[in-house]
């Protein structure tokens, strides 16, 4: 809430140097050249005054868009928190002090007193590599909605009971059965030894012994 807040008029008096920080946040820095303006009352016109040169930061994806519309000496009109530092160079270079003025812009734009633009509406960037959650093979599909389950039960015919359009399957009988299921050739257990049929006298018996 102590912030100081200021909005500056000016021109770009630099290119914007894009770049991403170790944290993964992008920043756009460029330099803006603000002149004011007064009345002369001698030669009876609007002269240009001293120039101020302020150091503009944007961050995260107003600095993306700062990147992609703001060219060198278009006019602009710049928000933001004001922040003075000040620091002293090294003997090497004389060992002055020196105050700089930085603003941590929250709003830019051009200025349309000088000129026209167009505005176009950016998109949020698509989530690529560990932030989207790529599906797993072996995550069960999504069931399908009542409707089309409904759908699928009237389709398919009743337990036991053959479809309209197609025939039942004749069930294999006994001899088939023993010759190529589980106990015939090829088979897992041993074939089993051939029924004789009933003679004479006999009133269909259920099992004959096999010697």
């Amino acid at each position: 809430m102590n912030d100081t807040m200021v909005t500056l008029v000016g021109n770009a008096a630099t290119a914007v140097e894009h770049r991403q920080t170790t944290a993964g946040a992008t920043v756009a820095r460029f330099r803006l050249a603000a002149t004011s303006r007064r009345w002369d009352k001698a030669l009876e016109r609007w002269t240009d005054g001293e120039t101020s040169f302020y150091t503009v930061r944007s961050w995260r994806g107003l600095a993306d868009n700062v990147a992609a519309s703001v060219a060198v000496g278009e006019p602009l009109i710049v928000q933001g928190r004001l922040r003075l530092r000040e620091g002293e160079q090294s003997p090497e270079r004389g060992g002055q002090r020196w105050f700089a003025a930085e603003v941590d812009a929250v709003a830019i734009g051009h200025d349309l007193t000088r000129g026209t633009a167009a505005f176009r509406r950016g998109t949020r960037p698509v989530r690529t590599g560990t932030e989207a959650a790529a599906p797993s093979s072996a995550s069960p599909e999504p069931a399908p909605p009542p409707s089309q389950q409904r759908d699928q039960e009237e389709a398919l015919p009743a337990k036991g009971q053959a479809s309209d359009e197609a025939p039942a399957a004749a069930e294999p009988s006994a001899s088939s059965e023993s010759s190529t299921g589980l106990n015939g050739p090829g088979g897992l257990g041993p074939p089993e030894a051939s029924v004789p049929p009933a003679s004479d006298g006999v009133d269909s018996p259920e099992k004959v012994a096999v010697s």
